[in-house]
């Protein structure tokens, strides 16, 4: 019995032993699992930039890093590799794409093959001061660039500073004269190389660090980069003269990627944006820090230090100014526009009058907007030649309404509010100026139409009426494409945009093809965004309509022409001309050859003689860097855009005033005047306020080239 005890407790301890070290080894397990979860826990990021360790950039970086690591309570840890330690400019942003590295810092200019706003920053002389600079990129026109990011699957959140570029060469560069031939080492980006042809210079690109071999070897005579670069990359140790020029910005643009912080928790998103927002301050008062102590490295360097004289910036900013005109349509023209107005809002001298260009600039109408804009410029220019009106320069103000009927009236209202304003031109679209048409009579503001044509736009019902046009009505035209349509059939359709500007239309043609005994028509109604056109034809098929009277705007009449081109459809159309002013041509060339397309114009370049046409197109060129006719788009928008500008300035020279009810009677008591259109005789009276006749229009097709030809009988 007592072995059977002995046994029996043996086993009982045995048995507690094991259990014992089961508990144990579970718990340790557990403590193990528990340790691997926190560490799985970690977010590990990478942040990759150009500069040297110890720079501005790279301290800035380790700051973002630490600052993002406290908020999350040491969860995220950003690693930051300095000195293209994860490849060059170019490798590391395709690397981010991938989301292969998380956060990047890259120059603008490196951004801008990818993404063409970007070569904003580069544009010379753009910032007057750094306060400017960082005023405009923190504002609504960063955020349009930082938008712009999204294309490439970058998301965009700051621009940190690199300072001013000033020119280094192994002589001084003081004025235009000193740069011809030279051989200067930039960034890639055609707006850079664009700077240095004006100045006579060789731009040649190559990688920012291989520039001090390439200048002690002189395969480059000089370069252009902030003190921070060139005291970074010790480039005055083989230059001998630096000039502070100041000509250019450079900019970093903080950059996350998509692909990978997409993957993220929400939370966490918004402290990697809001934190390289919050950094930015202190990274740019660090880099004015540096400068100073930069410009000591500088100066006891022994390098020859130069200021350029005011006499001679002049003559710089004046030379390469032609440069922001001839790329607002690649950076973008709502870009440019608010760029201008902030410096004319800043900077604007009381000797001025201004004249304010209300138009799509940046969606569906930009081609037009940036016509009409031009035209305005144009007329601006000629003007301030002769010496101003009554004395005082004339600026341009040009605000995007993108469209949209409420931006378009805020835009109105602060026009108003600008005592400088002495007129506005508007954009394409009929129905905005509709939407603001009680503001500009009540406020008695000047307003002259260069496109939109609906006849609600001057026929408005007001007594007292401050709208004018230099356009089409369309009370007019829709009578002129009903007689061309009828030319070529008998059943033709009415295919038009469900907007207050079609439904006028269709109202106009019914009433003349019911005057010759045709049945009125309710019309093919597209919206705006139609992609599908298959009802369209099925229906013009089954009531054998012959032709097609088209009303469309140009992104609807492009879909509609590729549908008809990609079916086989080859219905003639006689179109308005709402189809033309933006890349209408360009899309659909391939169709348009097999596709009978004729449309309702009132000028064209082609064949003609006219003396006043030819300078318009000589200084557009001139202007925008333009080599030929055929490269000026929407030539209509801006010669009627031209006119209106020249018919208020002779007006407001007759009765010599700018009030806005003396120079209205003006207008409507206006004398002939000689325009790019055409001769106005006595353009404007108190009823009518349509300089434009049925007599002025004509049909007329595109060329091989997309040049609009006149189709006149």
């Amino acid at each position: 019995m007592k072995k059977i005890i002995l046994s029996a407790t043996a086993l009982f301890v045995i048995l507690l032993s094991a259990l014992f070290m089961f508990v144990k080894s579970s718990d340790t397990q557990k403590a193990h699992d528990v340790t691997l979860k926190k560490e799985s826990d970690i977010i590990e990021l990478k942040f990759g930039h150009h500069m040297p360790k110890e720079s501005v950039l790279d301290r800035a970086a380790l700051r973002y890093a630490n600052e993002v690591e406290k908020k999350t309570n040491g969860k995220v840890k950003i690693t930051v590799s300095p000195n293209q330690e994860l490849g060059d400019s170019q490798q590391m942003m395709e690397l981010s794409r991938l989301g292969e590295i998380d956060i990047i810092a890259t120059p603008t200019a490196k951004l801008s093959v990818a993404v063409p706003s970007m070569q904003y920053a580069d544009l010379p002389f753009l910032f007057p001061t750094r306060e400017d600079a960082y005023a405009l990129l923190d504002g609504k026109v960063g955020d349009l660039l930082l938008k712009d990011l999204n294309d490439i699957d970058f998301l965009g959140v700051a621009f940190w500073d690199a300072g001013f570029k000033n020119f280094t060469a192994n002589r001084p560069l003081l004025k235009i004269e000193d740069f011809k031939n030279l051989k200067m080492r930039v960034m890639k980006s055609r707006i850079i190389m664009e700077q240095f042809y004006a100045l006579g210079a060789k731009p040649i690109t190559i990688d920012f660090h291989a520039t001090k071999q390439a200048l002690e070897e002189g395969a480059v005579d000089g370069q252009e980069t902030p003190l921070n670069g060139t005291v970074g990359m010790e480039f005055y140790k083989v230059q001998s003269d630096i000039t502070l020029s100041e000509h250019g910005y450079l900019a970093y643009v903080i950059t996350l990627s998509k692909k990978s912080i997409s993957k993220l928790p929400l939370e966490i998103q918004t402290i990697l944006v809001q934190t390289a927002k919050e950094i930015t301050p202190w990274e740019r008062e660090e880099s004015l820090i540096e400068e100073k102590n930069l410009f000591e490295v500088i100066k006891k360097s022994g390098i020859n230090i130069h200021t350029i004289v005011p006499e001679e910036r002049e003559r710089f900013v004046k030379a390469t100014s032609h440069i922001m005109k001839e790329y607002e349509n690649i950076i973008g023209s709502h870009i440019i526009s608010q760029t201008e107005e902030y410096l004319y809002k800043k900077y604007n001298k009381e000797n001025i009058i201004a004249i304010g260009v209300d138009a799509d600039l940046s969606m569906g109408a930009k081609g037009s907007g940036l016509a009409i804009k031009r035209g305005v410029e144009l007329a601006a220019d000629a003007i301030n030649k002769e010496g101003g009106l009554l004395g005082k320069k004339v600026v341009v103000v040009a605000k995007d309404h993108l469209g949209i009927s409420t931006q378009a009236n805020e835009n109105i209202k602060e026009f108003i509010s600008d005592k400088n304003i002495i007129a506005v031109i508007g954009g394409k679209h009929s129905a905005i100026i509709s939407s603001y048409m009680k503001e500009i009579q009540e406020n008695k503001l000047l307003y002259f139409s260069p496109w939109a044509a609906a006849p609600t736009v001057t026929e408005n019902g007001y007594e007292e009426n401050y709208v004018f046009r230099v356009s089409l009505n369309d009370r007019h035209a829709a009578k002129f494409l009903a007689q061309e349509a009828l030319k070529k059939s008998s059943n033709p359709a009415i295919v038009l945009e469900n907007s207050l500007w079609g439904k006028e239309a269709l109202e106009n043609i019914n009433l003349y093809l019911e005057s010759k005994g045709l049945p009125k028509q309710d019309g093919i109604i597209i919206n705006r965004g139609e992609e599908h056109f298959d009802k369209v034809f099925n229906k013009i098929n089954s009531e054998k309509y012959d032709s097609i009277i088209m009303v469309l705007n140009s992104q609807e009449s492009s879909k509609f022409v590729a549908y008809m081109g990609a079916n086989n459809f080859h219905t003639p159309i006689i179109s308005h001309w709402g189809m033309v002013g933006d890349s209408f041509f360009e899309t659909n060339k391939n169709y348009l050859k097999d596709i009978d397309l004729r449309f309702i114009q009132t000028f064209s370049l082609v064949n003609n003689n006219k003396k006043e046409a030819k300078d318009l197109a000589n200084e557009y060129m001139k202007t925008y860097s333009k080599l030929s006719n055929e490269e000026i788009n929407a030539i209509t928008g801006v010669a009627q855009a031209y006119d209106s500008v020249m018919l208020l300035a002779q007006a407001i020279k007759t009765c010599n005033s700018f009030d806005s009810k003396t120079v209205k009677d003006a207008l409507e008591n206006s004398d002939s005047y000689e325009g790019v259109l055409k001769r106005y005789k006595k353009p404007f009276n108190r009823i009518n306020h349509d300089a434009l006749t049925i007599e002025d229009f004509f049909m007329a097709k595109f060329d091989a080239h997309g040049s609009i030809v006149p189709m006149r009988d």
